[in-house]
C-alpha cells in the first residue's frame, strides 16, 4: 500500500499498487514481510503531519518477517556497528531506525538515534505495508523464538521507543508514573512499570482505554483534568497534545521528569515559570537506537508482555488508519501481509 499524496485519513491515500520484488544490494536484506504493525508515526506521515522527503513512500516501520534474500558484502565498512549474522530464513524484526551514518558524534556517542544522516523505515525508504521490503542488515532485529509474530509487531516501535521514553524519564523501581495517552506505546509501557513495582495513573479521555488501563494494573485512571491520589514522581506523555507537558509539570513533584514520547506534538502553550520551578525536568524523546530495540526485545521475553493486537487484513490498512485516529480500538492495531501469519 502506497501513499502518492497525503490527505486524511479518512479519504483513504493510501493505494493498492503493483510492484516488482525489490533486490537487495550491498549490506541489504531482502525481508518477506508477515505483519506489521500500524503506528500513528503512519497516521502523521499519510495525513502531512511530518513530510517524507518524497512520495510515493510505502508506510510501515514494525515489521515482523523472515529473511528471503541477502545482498553482497558491503566490504569494509567504516561504520563501527557490524551487522547480525542473518540468514535465510530468519525470523526478524524492521523498526523505525533504516540506517545511520556510523561517523558522527552522535554514532560515536551510541546515540545513531540523533544522528543527522539518520534514515527511518516507512519515512525514507519503503517500510512493511507490503509482501516484501528491503533493510539494512546492520538494523535488522533479529526476534526471540519465544516471541509469536503477532505479539512481536507491536514491540519494534510502540516498545522499543517506549522502552527509551521511560528511560529517559528518569523512573526508578517503585516511583508513581503518569502516563498521558494510553494506546500503542504506553500499553505495552505500563506492562514494564509494573514490573519494575511502579504504581501507574493513566490520563485519556477515552473510557475505554481508562478500563483496559485498569485491567493491566494502572492504580488510577481518569482525564488530564483530574487529580490522582498525589502527585506524580515521573510521567510519559503519549497523546500528541502540546498542552499535556504543561499538565504533566503541574501534576509532577519537584525533581520529577517528564518525558515527552512523539515525534509531531502540537505547540506547548506559554506557561509559568512555577511549573518547570523546583527543579522539574521537561524532555522530548527522539526515535530509538539499535541497542533499545537488543535491550528492550531481551526485556519483553523477561516481563512477558502481551500487547493488546486488532489484526487487519494489508487491503484495508486506510481503515486501520481511520480507526486509529479515532480511538475505535485499545492495543495496537497490526496488518496481516502473509497468509497465515499469526
Amino acid at each position: 500500500m502506497r501513499l502518492h499524496v497525503t490527505a486524511l485519513a479518512e479519504r483513504g491515500p493510501l493505494m493498492g499498487d503493483r510492484l516488482p520484488i525489490p533486490r537487495p544490494g550491498p549490506g541489504q536484506v531482502r525481508i518477506k514481510v508477515a505483519l506489521c504493525g500500524v503506528c500513528r508515526t503512519d497516521l502523521h506521515t499519510v495525513e502531512g503531519e511530518i513530510h517524507p522527503p518524497a512520495l510515493p513512500i510505502i508506510p510501515g516501520h514494525q515489521v515482523v518477517g523472515v529473511v528471503d534474500k541477502i545482498g553482497a558484502s558491503a566490504g569494509p565498512a567504516r561504520q563501527e556497528k557490524a551487522a547480525p549474522a542473518l540468514k535465510i530464513g530468519q525470523r526478524v524484526g524492521v523498526p523505525w531506525l533504516h540506517s545511520a551514518c556510523g561517523e558522527c558524534e552522535f554514532c560515536r556517542r551510541g546515540e545513531e538515534n540523533l544522528c543527522p544522516k539518520a534514515r527511518f523505515t516507512g519515512f525514507h525508504v519503503d517500510g512493511g505495508y507490503a509482501q516484501y521490503m528491503l533493510a539494512e542488515a546492520r538494523y535488522v532485529l533479529p526476534l526471540p523464538d519465544s516471541l509469536s509474530d503477532e505479539q512481536a509487531a507491536p514491540l519494534l516501535c510502540a516498545g522499543i521507543v517506549g522502552y527509551r521514553a521511560l528511560r529517559k524519564a528518569d523512573i526508578q523501581p517503585g516511583e508513581h508514573v503518569g502516563l498521558f495517552g494510553f494506546g500503542g506505546s504506553a500499553h505495552i509501557c505500563i506492562q514494564v512499570l509494573r514490573y519494575w513495582g511502579c504504581p501507574v495513573s493513566v490520563f485519556t479521555r477515552e473510557l475505554s482505554h481508562q478500563d483496559h488501563a485498569r485491567a493491566l494494573g494502572a492504580v488510577w485512571a481518569g482525564t488530564a483534568g483530574q487529580h490522582p491520589e498525589r502527585p506524580l514522581d515521573r510521567a510519559v506523555i503519549f497523546a500528541p497534545a502540546g498542552g499535556l507537558a504543561v499538565r504533566a509539570l503541574d501534576l509532577t513533584r519537584p525533581g520529577g521528569t517528564v518525558a515527552i514520547n512523539a515525534i509531531h506534538m502540537s505547540d506547548i502553550p506559554r506557561f509559568s515559570y512555577e511549573s518547570i520551578y523546583g527543579e522539574r525536568t521537561l524532555r522530548s524523546v527522539a526515535n530509538a537506537t539499535y541497542r533499545d530495540g537488543e535491550e528492550f526485545l531481551a526485556l519483553a521475553v523477561e516481563v512477558g508482555i502481551r500487547p493488546t493486537v486488532n489484526l487487519y487484513p494489508l487491503a484495508e490498512a486506510n481503515q486501520a488508519l481511520q480507526d486509529l485516529k479515532a480511538s475505535r480500538f485499545n492495543g495496537e492495531a497490526v496488518l496481516r501481509i502473509a497468509a497465515g501469519a499469526a
